[in-house]
């Protein structure tokens, strides 16, 4: 779903548990691990390098315990305070792909946010 110019607040924190952000790229094989039982949608995965994260099912074409990336995919997740106003860029398995005031880009979980009517 793309939501171009749709505007939220942030109306619960939210602190994202990763320091460093995964970058994994189109046609790129990874591991692929657990499904998230919190998160309909996401599956923990491993990159060539060792690092690890969730990974939105959709974007993977998955064989027994590999995945072959079907397209690019960051996987920032935004750390955001009550009052912060975003603007969605992408929606997928119940978070938000995001840009803040700042000009950071990430995953917010959208039940932290509330859709601003225009």
């Amino acid at each position: 779903m793309y939501l171009k110019e749709k505007k939220c607040r942030v109306i619960e924190d939210y602190k994202s548990p990763y320091t460093e952000p995964l970058i994994i790229t189109k046609g790129e094989i990874i591991t692929i691990g657990e499904k998230d039982s919190e998160w309909t949608g996401w599956i923990w995965c491993t990159n060539k390098s060792g690092k690890t994260r969730w990974v939105p099912e959709n974007y993977l074409e998955i064989e027994g315990k590999l995945g072959k990336m079907k397209q690019d995919y960051n996987a920032t997740e935004l750390s955001v305070k009550v009052g912060e106003e975003l603007i969605i860029e992408k929606e997928e398995a119940e978070w938000f792909w995001v840009v803040n005031q700042q000009g950071k880009y990430g995953w917010v979980p959208i039940r932290n946010v509330q859709i601003i009517k225009k």
